[in-house]
């Protein structure tokens, strides 16, 4: 274990899946770590202070980074991994759920950025990575909103590590694929589920979960967060796992008709 004060770091979500991983192993490399959820968690990372915030609400999300800040005196590194997915076709999604998703998904991490941004910028310093997933660079059918949010949240990311930077402060995403945590059981529902999409979306749901089974853990995602908050020299995105590697470079790479071809097959939609 790294004993070294590495600074103050706050992980959204970090009840359990992805954030509680993320929240143990910035723990053990030395941050002093405060971790957030919706609702009292009953036990958290060891060595880890949870905290109650509602990234959707504004005074929930003051509330907590002052208590950060009180209890730590600086915020070094926040990581925006609270989130919900929602699973449907875009047309079976009620504008109300659409951007009630866009709400947590999106102004949950534009919210939280703006509340430790001040704090950042008096010290001249602080780290910043935001979840996104390779939703956020790739087509994602049946999550097309959830999709549409981890596209903006990527947008939103790599435009403000440009004005950031000459304060001292950098803005990373990470992207993670499928990952063996409880996603698929929280995922939302479309509100309006029409007949037109009832075959697709019960073979999606065949495929997403075996995806998830075969996904990469959590602690590989935090592994991958944890370079991200402490690489000297950091990029813009940070896929998570073999896959996330393997679908970024063939999305660079392969002709785009190429790509969509083999996106539907692997997805088991007619070519």
């Amino acid at each position: 274990m790294n004993t070294s004060n590495r600074g103050a770091a706050l992980v959204t979500g970090a009840s359990s899946g992805i954030g509680y991983a993320t929240a143990e192993a910035l723990q053990a490399a030395g941050y002093r770590v405060f971790g957030t959820s919706r609702r009292a968690a009953a036990t958290g990372p060891e060595g880890v202070t949870m905290l109650i915030c509602d990234v959707a609400d504004d005074t929930s999300v003051t509330r907590a980074v002052d208590d950060v800040l009180a209890k730590a005196g600086h915020i070094d590194l926040l990581v925006n991994n609270a989130g919900v997915g929602l699973f449907g076709g875009a047309e079976e999604s009620s504008l109300a759920q659409a951007q009630a998703l866009f709400n947590v998904n999106v102004f949950g991490v534009i919210r939280m950025t703006n509340a430790v941004l001040p704090i950042m910028r008096r010290q001249g310093k602080g780290r910043i990575i935001n979840l996104s997933s390779a939703h956020g660079f790739i087509p994602a059918p049946y999550f097309a909103l959830y999709a549409g949010t981890k596209h903006a949240v990527e947008g939103y990311s790599q435009s403000l590590d440009h004005e950031l930077r000459s304060l001292g402060i950098r803005v990373t995403v990470v992207e993670p694929t499928y990952t063996r945590t409880a996603f698929e059981e929280h995922l939302v529902k479309a509100d309006r589920l029409l007949d037109a999409y009832g075959t697709a979306r019960a073979s999606m749901t065949a495929v997403v979960r075996e995806a998830i089974k075969k996904g990469d853990t959590p602690e590989i995602v935090a592994e991958t967060i944890l370079k991200a908050a402490t690489d000297p020299e950091p990029k813009l995105r940070y896929p998570a796992g073999k896959l996330a590697r393997k679908v970024s470079m063939l999305r660079r790479f392969v002709p785009e008709s190429g790509f969509d071809k083999s996106l539907r097959k692997m997805l088991q939609l007619p070519v």
